[in-house]
């Protein structure tokens, strides 16, 4: 990439599924998991929807090539009026990074939580994923919060 006037922050395509399909199967490896076709199908169905409470989408293109994606909820939160917005998935092709395609993708998260009126924006990683919390460190606020899950 030459410079931020190549890259391009816009809404997923019904027509990027084969693209957004090779950046999902890669965020899900880079966090050593996988998921069955059936939640691909599913996942990228609710990110096309339109059902409010649904998951959306914002993937980033270089020169017409799709290298990241985010995917972000609006919901409602029991201590505010307006809903929040959590970034449940941020990836950027390794290929690109450092070159400003996560922060672009956050701040086009950013932009649509200001727009839907949600005041807040969070979002969780691995404390070892230390490479992405350097920029996470400059766009946001670590927060006190541990998370736990059902076994």
């Amino acid at each position: 990439m030459t410079g931020t006037d190549a890259l391009k922050v816009r809404p997923l395509l019904s027509s990027d599924r084969p693209a957004w399909d090779d950046l999902w199967k890669a965020y899900l490896a880079f966090y050593e998991t996988t998921r069955p076709q059936e939640i691909f199908d599913t996942y990228f169905d609710r990110l096309q929807g339109n059902d409010p409470q649904d998951f959306n989408a914002i993937v980033a293109e270089v020169d017409g090539k799709l290298v990241g994606l985010a995917h972000y909820l609006f919901h409602r939160h029991g201590w505010k009026v307006e809903n929040v917005c959590y970034l449940q998935d941020l990836y950027a092709d390794p290929s690109v990074r450092g070159q400003g395609i996560g922060r672009a993708l956050i701040e086009g998260v950013y932009a649509a939580a200001d727009a839907a009126g949600a005041p807040s924006v969070y979002w969780l990683t691995q404390d070892t994923n230390t490479q992405a919390r350097k920029l996470y460190d400059r766009v946001g606020t670590l927060s006190p919060f541990i998370k736990y899950d059902r076994g």
